[in-house]
């Protein structure tokens, strides 16, 4: 009795350390992935700050409006990203440090919980209705007030802006067509849309703080300054207006080397939120929250409405979710019955004579519907035939009912979590799991755009396949070819 109370104490001594080397071995790989998360988001901060910095440069060389405008709203745009990030990875190091005091105080770690698939989101064609007086529009009277506007999109960390749209009392609205694509959004998203406005017609500052640029480390500064104040004109900045560019106090962000020149400043005109029960396969109106009033000189008279069409992919409507061979019986319906290639996906588990099948533009031999009035049920072990099944029961229409035969219990585990998973999925993404949602991909020009995050430098150059990348194409734009020159070694320097 004593030796078996000292072999069964020795048998849970073994089971607890090993369970304890488990747990070492998770907490390991937890700290090695947040290690890297770390180091990708600061990453990304260190090419903004990067693309903020050459912002600035190229808005000290700008020679025309629409140039110091377009600079303006790229420096806005990485501002707002530097923030969004340098937030987030403040929340991730607090995460972790609560992680490893909860890990401390307990034995066993937290209980893993199911999470929902991401997807994607696009917002598309987006209308802001304008409401101009009768004197201003029917009439035609007074002088022509301009307003540069754009919209910043944010979903988390991914922020994308809009193309600028130069507005006045000939348009009736103000109209961005191109679709803005967000991936990999959870379920729980909140899409904010900001609309900012700078008024056109002011004067551009001139002076700019050679004190300061020297600062920003280039190793070509010396040079650049020197150049820049032989140029014949020059642009200027904003150096974050808006509550995505700069802190409260109105000053420039930790990290953020500012240039104290002056210029086109854009100014945050109306906002709005988005989130899941605003997708639909349609166009549909949003209110706008205007934050500024008639007073202010990049005012627009706004409607007060947003009108766009906002879809949604999740990943359980495009991808794979599980797949393998199958045997199929059905009482209602026994031409569908067999041995078979399944592949789950979207709302339907699609029957296949073989593996092959799927890769071809092959239909299915059947289809079973799998969608939010589907019951799925494992029994139990059947002796006599040495096999397990799921019962897959739709209550939608005429009801149907299928059973699929399981060699061993481990096949019937895996593809039982393969559907709970899914109508987890189903059941978070809501309405975008009733059918699948077309998503327009953005133009050539715009996706090029987007590459090049946007940056002036990229517009004022071209490449050619048979020239180098430090050769500059000239362009029609009044920039010399020593600041090109400068331009590109920086850009260099810094990718």
């Amino acid at each position: 009795m004593f030796c078996r109370n000292q072999t069964s104490r020795a048998t849970v001594a073994r089971g607890s350390a090993m369970e304890m080397e488990v747990k070492r071995g998770r907490f390991r790989l937890s700290v090695l992935e947040d290690s890297a998360q770390d180091c990708e988001v600061q990453k990304r901060i260190e090419r903004e700050v990067r693309i903020r910095e050459g912002a600035c440069k190229l808005l000290a060389a700008c020679s025309q409006r629409d140039q110091a405008l377009e600079a303006s709203k790229t420096l806005l745009t990485s501002n707002s990203r530097i923030l969004a990030l340098m937030t987030q990875l403040q929340r991730m190091k607090e995460a972790q440090a609560m992680q490893k005091a909860g890990r401390r105080s307990s034995d066993g770690g937290p209980v893993d919980e199911r999470l929902p698939c991401t997807g994607k989101v696009a917002i598309s064609n987006i209308r802001i209705p304008l409401m101009w007086k009768d004197s201003e529009y029917f009439k035609n009277k007074g002088e022509l007030h301009q307003c540069a506007v754009f919209c910043l999109l944010q979903v988390g960390t991914e922020i994308h802006d809009t193309d600028l749209v130069i507005v006045d009392r000939t348009l009736t609205d103000i109209c961005f067509d191109e679709p803005v694509i967000f991936t990999d959004v959870p379920p729980g998203f909140d899409l904010r849309v900001e609309l900012y406005s700078c008024c056109v017609e002011e004067e551009f500052s001139m002076g700019f703080s050679t004190r300061r640029l020297s600062r920003l480390g280039s190793g070509s500064s010396k040079k650049f300054i020197a150049t820049l104040e032989t140029a014949a004109s020059c642009g200027s900045h904003s150096s974050g207006t808006g509550s995505g560019g700069s802190s409260p106090g109105g000053e420039s962000p930790v990290l953020l080397p500012a240039l104290s020149i002056g210029g086109p400043k854009y100014h945050l005109l109306a906002h709005t939120s988005l989130s899941l029960c605003h997708v639909q396969n349609s166009f549909r109106t949003h209110d706008l929250t205007i934050s500024e009033t008639e007073d202010s000189s990049f005012w627009l008279p706004l409607y007060g409405s947003l009108c766009s069409q906002l879809v949604a992919q999740p990943l359980c409507m495009t991808q794979v979710v599980k797949c393998g061979k199958l045997r199929i019986r059905s009482e209602t319906n026994p031409e569908d019955s067999g041995d078979v290639y399944g592949v789950l996906s979207g709302t339907d588990l699609k029957c296949y004579q073989q593996q092959d099948d799927t890769d071809s533009l092959k239909s299915p031999l059947f289809t079973i519907p799998i969608n939010k009035d589907t019951r799925v049920r494992a029994t139990e072990r059947d002796p006599a035939l040495h096999t397990q099944s799921i019962t897959i029961t739709n209550q939608c229409g005429n009801e149907s009912a299928y059973t699929i035969l399981t060699d061993t219990s481990e096949d019937t585990h895996n593809w039982m979590e393969a559907f709970w998973q899914h109508f987890y999925d189903m059941s978070q993404w809501k309405q975008c799991c009733n059918e699948l949602m077309k998503i327009e991909e953005p133009s050539p020009k715009k996706m090029l755009a987007v590459t090049k995050q946007g940056s002036l430098y990229h517009e004022m150059v071209t490449q050619s396949s048979t020239q180098t990348r430090n050769h500059l194409l000239p362009l029609n734009r009044p920039v010399s070819s020593e600041i090109q020159s400068l331009l590109s070694t920086y850009y260099n320097d810094s990718y």
